[in-house]
């Protein structure tokens, strides 16, 4: 029955249900808080009982029904996860961290060693999954049970192969919503945070990837999950290059301890974006025209770089895409969104070069790395644009060991709080990077 081990979950979710009935805990779904309100024990969240219950006088939650109705006729099966075992495990990573990089990894290493979580705080493009590969090493060599989620799907799948290849001989599951491989037990997990709400009291380790990213950050019921998820003495490391405001305040306050990588591998500083006024650009997108301000900025961007274009809402980014085209008949682009169906293999062939021109939401902000790219924001001021979300933009610029003059460029017809401190918290790690000596300035 390893399959529940560290499970919480419901009876149609089981292989061998006969074998589960014999041997595994049974826990209730849902608990009563109060007469009018009541618990789900799988995401945490709280309810009213009249809106909540069923014809048979049950009740079910709501809120994460997506991953199999929890009513209070069913119980979740559980087995514990069982104690650890040391063992040898093959470490396939040959690779050398910089100087920043290993402090960080030691860092890490050493909570981990301690019990006691983490935040890794490091500028985009940083090589924070290589930071992670000692611990993780020390933490399977030890017997613990290692989880890495991430709120984004793309993230987990980018992130599994390269996991696999540096542990070629762990058995590792990649777990999400669209997954159609029947789960097994393994010590070494990579998932999507929703799917840490069918965990229980598994992991030594967890490790939270882009944790201030939708739909985790704010996200009482993942939260939750997480918090579930771990064991009573485990270590939970936060990943992240722009931290929400609860964390660094709990940084501030000490209790949390943190590690700053203000600086990339390749010792460059971070592109500065750059401000540049484009008048009315809603009003023109919405008529079908192209502000010309835009035109001249991809003009000069295109001759040295491929350019990505953040657009604030994809209607506005399919009526740019008509109007550029008319502007550069000749250059191939595209545009492309979370419902795209064709997203995966338009990034692909961005990759590849054979677009020049990328038009996209805010889908690919973070998770995702292009070779001498250079970023137009166009409609900075919008509210989609948060300053976590334009710094993560910003981070798509010079990812690589070569430079390539790549630039950042905010357009916009009215500056906004989340434009200035997104600025002002690039130039900040760019300054500590210089300091600390991991900048060699250009």
């Amino acid at each position: 029955m390893k399959e529940l081990w560290g499970r919480k979950v419901l009876k149609k979710e089981i292989e061998h249900i006969e074998q589960a009935e014999r041997q595994s805990q049974k826990l209730v779904t849902m608990q009563d808080v109060n007469e009018k309100t009541i618990q789900c024990l799988r995401c945490g969240q709280i309810h009213n009982k009249n809106t909540v219950q069923l014809a048979n006088r049950h009740y079910f939650c709501p809120a994460c029904i997506q991953l199999g109705r929890v009513d209070t006729s069913h119980e979740f099966y559980h087995l514990p996860e069982p104690n650890p075992v040391k063992r040898t495990v093959n470490f396939a990573w040959e690779g050398q961290l910089t100087e920043g990089q290993q402090a960080v990894s030691n860092d890490l290493l050493e909570s981990v060693k301690k019990g006691e979580s983490r935040m890794i705080w490091a500028v985009t493009g940083a090589g924070k999954t290589e930071m992670l590969f000692e611990t993780i090493h020390y933490s399977l060599e030890r017997g613990f049970r290692v989880g890495i989620a991430s709120p984004r799907v793309d993230v987990c799948l980018e992130l599994f192969p390269r996991i696999q290849a540096v542990f070629p001989e762990e058995p590792t599951i990649l777990l999400h919503g669209k997954m159609e491989e029947q789960y097994r037990y393994n010590k070494l997990v990579v998932c999507t945070t929703h799917q840490l709400l069918r965990f229980f009291q598994a992991f030594d380790v967890l490790i939270i990837d882009e944790v201030d990213a939708f739909p985790f950050v704010d996200n009482e019921l993942l939260q939750y999950g997480v918090g579930q998820a771990i064991k009573q003495t485990s270590s939970l490391v936060y990943l992240t290059a722009t931290p929400t405001k609860e964390l660094t305040k709990k940084t501030a306050q000490n209790k949390l301890k943190t590690s700053i990588l203000p600086a990339r591998y390749h010792r460059r500083v971070l592109p500065v974006p750059k401000l540049k006024w484009c008048s009315k650009w809603h009003e023109k997108i919405k008529k079908g025209n192209s502000p010309r301000t835009l035109v001249t900025k991809i003009r000069t961007l295109v001759t040295k770089n491929d350019v990505l274009i953040f657009c604030p809402s994809i209607s506005l980014m399919e009526k740019l895409k008509e109007a550029v085209e008319k502007h550069f008949p000749e250059v191939p682009l595209a545009c492309v969104h979370s419902q795209d169906p064709e997203r995966l293999e338009k990034v692909l062939k961005m990759r590849n070069k054979e677009y020049r021109i990328l038009l996209t939401s805010t889908i690919l902000e973070r998770g995702v790395t292009f070779d001498g790219v250079s970023v137009i924001v166009l409609g900075a001021n919008h509210d989609v644009f948060a300053t976590s979300a334009l710094v993560q933009i910003a981070g798509r610029v010079d990812r690589r060991k070569e430079y390539t003059a790549g630039e950042v460029w905010f357009l916009h017809d009215g500056c906004t709080k989340a434009m200035k401190e997104a600025i002002k918290q690039i130039k900040k790690m760019n300054t500590l990077g210089i300091e600390r000596g991991l900048i060699d300035e250009m």
